[in-house]
């Protein structure tokens, strides 16, 4: 598809998931594992990428303690140096809400149209193998933030690690290390949070 000026329009990144989803849903196979592997196999970007929407699902308060566990694994791996995500059985077979997954991904649309307009491949040493590691462990100290049950801190670790996967899935380092910029600032968020919250305990006793 073309713009008006003749440029060729790039496609859009939530067209994949969607796509994907609505059919596997059709057919009744609607899954994490499926869903990776119609995706991209079993690359740590696409698997970022979903897992970061699994934890924007609109789900009950405290819910990152179950929906960020599958960042935690990946990105385990990744810092443990696995060549690809390798899901545990259960997690691979879990079965997703299309409608859900639908909504959220819709909702990030204001995000996906801004990278959509940015992204090239570029700055492609921040994803060389040997850098695997040290990419893993910052993003599994995001994921953790995530992970606690912080009030009003969980979306922005989410978002953080979206962008980082979209890059990594994009090639593009530019828009990946923006992302690990934004999640290193909600790692001191949640820090702070949880700094304040203690104080505010310690006084109350």
């Amino acid at each position: 598809m073309k713009r008006e000026d003749g440029t060729r329009r790039r496609p859009s990144l939530s067209l994949p998931i969607l796509r994907t989803s609505r059919s596997q849903h059709r057919a009744g196979t609607l899954t994490v594992g499926n869903l990776l592997t119609e995706l991209g196999e079993t690359s740590f970007g696409w698997a970022i990428v979903v897992f970061s929407l699994l934890t924007l699902l609109p789900l009950p308060p405290g819910s990152s303690l179950i929906t960020a566990l599958p960042l935690l694994v990946t990105t385990g791996q990744m810092a443990l140096g696995y060549p690809h995500v390798k899901l545990p059985g259960r997690l691979a077979r879990l079965r997703l809400d299309q409608s859900k997954l639908r909504r959220t991904v819709l909702g990030l649309r204001p995000v996906t149209r801004r990278l959509e307009r940015v992204l090239t491949p570029r700055y492609a040493l921040l994803f060389a193998r040997r850098n695997d590691r040290v990419l893993g462990l910052a993003l599994f100290v995001i994921a953790f933030a995530l992970f606690l049950p912080v009030p009003l801190s969980g979306w922005f670790p989410a978002i953080s690690l979206f962008v980082f996967g979209v890059g990594l899935v994009e090639r593009d380092g530019l828009v990946a290390a923006i992302g690990l910029i934004f999640g290193g600032a909600s790692v001191l968020l949640t820090a702070g949070i949880l700094t304040s919250l203690a104080a505010g305990a310690e006084a109350m006793i």
